[in-house]
């Protein structure tokens, strides 16, 4: 017989616009009541499952890491709860006759016995810190990328002001760049050709 490691532990069943959760209470005989209740994804609801899961001295949990939808549900209960978000390739169920409230116990059964591998999830100062610096990352690729874009631009169209400047985005540059997109018919025009347009005949 499987040793029990949590006498009392919920599993939850996420999905996009409800979670499905499954409290399993063990008695000293080994015998697991479950208690199954579903909460809409909105973040008043979330907090309803969270006094649901104080209210029954619950404070093992264990979920799927399904696509982005257990992030709010682990934001707001991370700070009260040991949640431990699976893989959903180590918690699959046997296949059959499926639904959200199997899923949920299956859950609930797997953590019961400690038998669920724990995701990495860094603290909160950590993934901030990380979805800051790659967004920043992005941004970074974002303007070289545009850069890229403009100096194609006036390559082809035999603006060659690189010819002439150590760096098309510095200031003289870009005055140059600027006063030609106000003036495009300016005598000084023709002193940024590269070589002269041919007029077909």
């Amino acid at each position: 017989m499987l040793k029990i490691v949590h006498s009392i532990c919920c599993g939850i069943d996420v999905h996009k616009k409800f979670v499905v959760a499954t409290i399993g209470t063990t008695n000293k005989s080994g015998v697991t009541e479950y208690q199954t209740r579903q909460f809409s994804t909105f973040t008043e609801d979330l907090h309803l499952l969270l006094d649901w899961l104080k209210s029954k001295f619950c404070v093992h949990v264990c979920m799927e890491s399904t696509g982005k939808y257990w992030y709010p549900v682990f934001n707001v209960l991370e700070n009260d709860c040991d949640v431990v978000v699976a893989n959903p390739k180590y918690v699959k169920g046997i296949r059959g006759k499926k639904t959200d409230k199997k899923d949920s116990i299956w859950l609930c059964d797997l953590h019961k016995h400690g038998l669920v591998p724990n995701s990495f999830i860094p603290s909160l100062l950590i993934r901030q810190i990380r979805d800051l610096m790659r967004y920043r990352f992005k941004l970074i690729n974002f303007k070289s990328s545009e850069k890229n874009r403009i100096q194609n631009s006036l390559t082809v169209s035999n603006i060659m002001i690189s010819s002439v400047v150590s760096d098309t985005f510095g200031v003289s540059s870009m005055k140059i760049i600027n006063h030609l997109l106000e003036n495009p018919h300016c005598e000084g025009f023709r002193y940024f050709i590269y070589a002269p347009q041919k007029h077909a005949k």
